[in-house]
């Protein structure tokens, strides 16, 4: 799986040790980390909470990552943003046990976790556990077990809702402020590896034309 990891300006700061535990936890499981940054509050690129739910639609629908890993202060905003965007089902995880419910019930790509609100002593041990929760099961195995029909239905019917009450993402990108997506793939090593990985040409093709 290829897992790409978001930090927005307010949690710039904490992109080294989130990358690290997340990368320590998920590369022995055989997944690959991608991290877009912000490596650091003082990158030139500077994304918000909203550009995170645009980057994170664009590396989802092209392919060019399986899964993402992103937040916020508290993780609402960037649930949301990502929530806005056809193909990205997006929980909001404060912990293990939210890990291992959202991805065996509801089995969606990308989590908001809250970087600032409780962020503490033990930060780290909890994000380690919480990505060891998060990807050492296949998604959608289903929670408790005897659930896992009709858990597995609701979310064939949730996907097939969005479906219908979401466009095409190439219906809304060039529709939203140019400036702001622009700035949502403008990280220093965007380019190097969102191309690398990109497995959507038309959606290449309108990146490029960005850049």
């Amino acid at each position: 799986m290829k897992i790409a990891l978001i930090n927005e300006n307010s949690q710039a700061a904490k992109n080294t040790v989130i990358y690290e535990t997340l990368k320590s936890v998920v590369e022995p499981m055989g997944h690959e980390v991608y991290n877009y940054g912000m490596y650091s509050a003082d990158d030139q690129a500077q994304l918000t909470y909203v550009q995170v739910g645009i980057l994170t639609a664009i590396l989802i629908n092209s392919g060019a990552a399986d899964f993402v890993v992103t937040g916020c202060g508290t993780g609402e905003g960037a649930m949301l943003a990502c929530n806005s965007f056809p193909k990205v089902l997006c929980g909001h995880v404060t912990s293990p046990l939210d890990a291992y419910l959202f991805s065996q019930v509801n089995d969606g790509n990308a989590i908001a976790m809250p970087y600032a609100q409780g962020f503490g002593w033990g930060a780290e041990l909890n994000l380690a556990y919480t990505f060891e929760k998060l990807f050492s099961t296949p998604g959608g195995g289903g929670y408790p077990k005897e659930r896992v029909v009709p858990e597995q239905r609701n979310k064939k019917i949730l996907d097939q809702v969005k479906e219908v009450t979401h466009r095409d993402l190439l219906d809304i990108l060039p529709k939203l402020d140019q400036e702001l997506v622009k700035g949502a793939v403008a990280g220093e090593r965007f380019q190097e590896l969102f191309f690398a990985n990109c497995k959507c040409d038309k959606i290449a093709a309108y990146v490029k034309t960005l850049l």
